[in-house]
């Protein structure tokens, strides 16, 4: 099975546009194509192969409107949502209301998440990694719940 995954260090450039990792664009041809969707949350871009997004749509767009956190929820993940799909060159245009979300300005990290696409950065990632460090202990249910 073709997942997204690795960690990847670029840069964007001043036009906003990001080259993704040849193997991240292989496993998009390879299972998808090159239409996706970002969206901001937790302080980065999640990146979605457009298939795997329309699936997300479905169920949010099930829940009542009526619950203010269902409205809520709407209101920050899916209208920050934007179409965007691959150039040539592997290239990406990240949306400048984006990339102020995700304060992307120079050196940022692409990482593998499976079944989506994280984009953070730099200085955020790393601290978002020594976070986790720090409390590895906190994994090991839901590790041993995995059978790991």
């Amino acid at each position: 099975m073709s997942v997204f995954r690795g960690r990847y260090y670029h840069t964007i450039d001043e036009k906003g546009r990001v080259i993704f990792p040849a193997r991240l664009c292989q496993v998009f041809t390879e299972k998808y194509d090159e239409r996706m969707v970002i969206t901001n949350w937790d302080g980065c871009l999640l990146v979605f192969p457009y298939r795997e997004w329309t699936a997300i749509e479905e169920k949010v767009f099930a829940q009542s409107i009526i619950k203010k956190e269902v409205r809520a929820f709407q209101r920050l993940f899916m209208s920050g949502a934007v179409d965007c799909s691959f150039n040539g060159q592997r290239r990406v245009l990240i949306p400048p209301a984006l990339r102020d979300y995700a304060k992307l300005e120079k050196e940022i990290v692409i990482a593998g998440m499976g079944r989506s696409i994280e984009i953070w950065n730099r200085e955020s990632f790393e601290k978002e990694l020594d976070k986790s460090s720090q409390n590895i202990e906190d994994f090991s249910d839901y590790m041993a719940d995995l059978g790991i």
